[in-house]
């Protein structure tokens, strides 16, 4: 219970438009981050954007590796070390080219991934997995190395291995890096005089060492620090403690970007000093560029949000609990992140100018349900043929697989063959044939799709780019997944969008 770490210092550090560089107030004693192989590597997207991944972790040391004394462990919650360092928060922060906004990603500790290393495991067990076979193969070689060189170059490849682990996930390129432990989320937060939460209910969790009453309140470094550890009596576990990581967050980041801590000397000489005693940065991060290309970026423009998961109560290979996505549905989702304005606007002007192009829907069909039914083995037939009528205006009801031994062709099934809905449905579709079903009621028309159907569908027949509609799983040649789906496979609850705007904190669990 005492491993989780969360990114707010480092939001306020790379999201907040480096104030504090721009001034000269960072010196040159910030801890580097070598060898991470960073940018350009695998298939990632080249959109232009600057994504950095922003890792917290319990590291028991400071950002140069000194231990911490017993005294502030105490004080931290957080146990004595163990020789382990584990990586259980992890945020992707994506800002597009034009620098108009900035999207910080949560991905789940227990996010089930395949390593091409090590095979299936939790995202969060990466870092170690590298680190530690890294060490074995040093300690082993018999080189004239130190105990310091060695876990210098062991923490290297734990975090390549998990810069790599990342990269697959989401599809985009890191560009940089940042890294930030206990003690500097403690010093950090403190730089910036605290920062305002709201919960909705109270709460005494001895685990993370919350003791918090309901309500407004601003919390220091340790308070914070327990405030975004807890997941013990919280509705959801790790899924309500993510949204209070992003809640925290947003308040920092609006307190950075909102009340002029960027022109207050004495708040940047802290926050520069903290930043010197707590973060690892790439050694390759120009900073000033950076900062050059956030100048404009207001509070409400900065959204913290979560991968998409198909389950959050899935099981792994070795029957561990695990969260499951659908690798090419996050790649997607990364992929929309990145959309500047100018771009967005674009694509809305076109699309109204199809719609404006486009032949009205016959009046007949404005009342009826569709329900669309994949009777063949193409894989997401219904989907996309559904997908491509509710964009012409129809309202469908369902799409699902027919049952077997029914429908051996393409075609609509009507209470009524010549009704004008259903020839005009039919003649949408590319004059499928009708058939008649007087069990049907005369709002409702079924569209059969088999293996020969050739009439108009959303995305190209076999593309890839749709599922299997039974009961929401995909065909085995179709899946983007590792680890066996929970029983809330494509139910998974969605985690609420937050932003820095606004004049008060997000009130949570």
């Amino acid at each position: 219970m005492k491993v989780i770490v969360v990114m707010a210092s480092v939001i306020a550090l790379v999201v907040s438009g480096m104030g504090y560089f721009t001034i000269g107030q960072l010196g040159n004693d910030v801890a580097s981050a070598q060898n991470l192989a960073l940018g350009g590597e695998g298939e990632a997207t080249a959109d232009g954007a600057v994504d950095i991944l922003l890792v917290g972790t319990d590291s028991r040391t400071d950002a140069q590796g000194e231990p911490l004394p017993d005294e502030q462990l105490e004080r931290l919650n957080a146990g004595f070390d163990h020789g382990e360092q584990n990586t259980d928060t992890m945020m992707v922060i994506r800002v597009p080219a034009d620098g108009s906004e900035a999207t910080a990603v949560s991905i789940p500790r227990d996010t089930y991934i395949h390593d091409e290393e090590f095979g299936n495991m939790k995202i969060n067990a990466v870092f170690a997995a590298h680190r530690d076979q890294r060490r074995a193969e040093l300690e082993a070689s018999g080189e004239a190395l130190s105990e310091q060189e060695i876990e210098q170059q062991a923490t290297e490849a734990g975090r390549a291995g998990l810069i790599a682990a990342i990269r697959d996930l989401t599809g985009v390129d890191i560009d940089h890096y940042a890294e930030v432990g206990l003690h500097g989320f403690v010093h950090l937060t403190n730089a910036v005089g605290g920062v305002e939460v709201c919960l909705r209910n109270p709460v005494n969790d001895p685990y993370s060492g919350a003791d918090f009453p309901a309500g407004r309140q601003t919390l220091d470094g340790y308070e914070a620090l327990a405030f975004v550890r807890q997941r013990h009596d919280l509705p959801r576990g790790d899924f309500d403690r993510i949204v209070r990581q992003q809640a925290y967050m947003a308040s920092l980041v609006n307190k950075v970007l909102s009340t002029g801590t960027l022109t207050n000397p004495g708040k940047l000489s802290d926050m520069a000093d903290a930043v010197e005693r707590s973060v690892v940065l790439d050694e390759d991060w120009d900073i000033m560029s950076f900062a050059n290309q956030l100048a404009d970026l207001a509070a409400g423009n900065v959204t913290f949000t979560t991968i998409p998961v198909t389950s959050v109560d899935g099981t792994g290979d070795y029957g561990e609990s695990i969260v499951t996505v659908d690798q090419s549905e996050v790649n997607e989702f990364f992929e929309d992140l990145v959309v500047t304005e100018e771009e967005r606007a674009q694509a809305e002007a076109e699309a109204g100018a199809e719609a404006e192009a486009a032949p009205e829907l016959n009046p007949a069909l404005e009342s009826v349900e569709v329900h669309v039914l994949n009777a063949g083995g193409i894989a997401g037939l219904a989907n996309n043929i559904g997908d491509w009528l509710e964009g012409a205006g129809l309202k469908i009801a369902e799409t699902t697989n027919a049952q077997d031994g029914i429908y051996f062709e393409s075609q609509i099934v009507a209470a009524n063959p010549d009704s004008e809905a259903a020839q005009s449905l039919s003649e949408m579709l590319g004059g499928l044939p009708i058939t008649p079903n007087e069990t049907l009621d005369e709002n409702t028309l079924v569209v059969v799709g088999h293996s020969e159907y050739s009439g108009p569908t959303a995305e190209p027949i076999g593309s890839g780019e749709y599922a299997s509609e039974d009961t929401g799983e995909e065909d085995a040649d179709e899946t983007d997944e590792v680890g066996t789906p929970g029983a809330d496979y494509g139910q998974a609850e969605d985690n609420p969008e937050l932003d820095a705007g606004g004049d008060g904190p997000r009130c949570v669990n």
